[in-house]
């Protein structure tokens, strides 16, 4: 599936994704291929991207996510640097 991660005022990663895990404000959910249309709020937190070539995680502080025909979208606040 095609991860985007956006903040106001930069694109923090653009590429392919096997899985996403987020930080919900109801809690964490994964995102896999085929995952069924979803728009959903994010919490403060790790956003765990698995790719082919491994893992990387970004710190949100905050957003929206969309989910729709293998297409992901996140509209963070910030991201945190670690």
């Amino acid at each position: 599936m095609q991860l985007e991660i956006i903040t106001p005022d930069k694109k923090v990663f653009t590429g392919e994704a096997t899985a996403v895990t987020f930080p919900g404000t109801e809690g964490q959910f994964q995102v896999l291929n085929d995952h069924a249309p979803i728009v959903s709020t994010l919490a403060r937190g790790p956003v765990t991207v698995a790719t082919s070539s491994g893992t990387q995680t970004f710190t949100v502080d905050g957003g929206v996510v969309e989910v729709l025909n293998n297409k992901v979208l996140v509209l963070a606040e910030a991201v945190i640097a670690a």
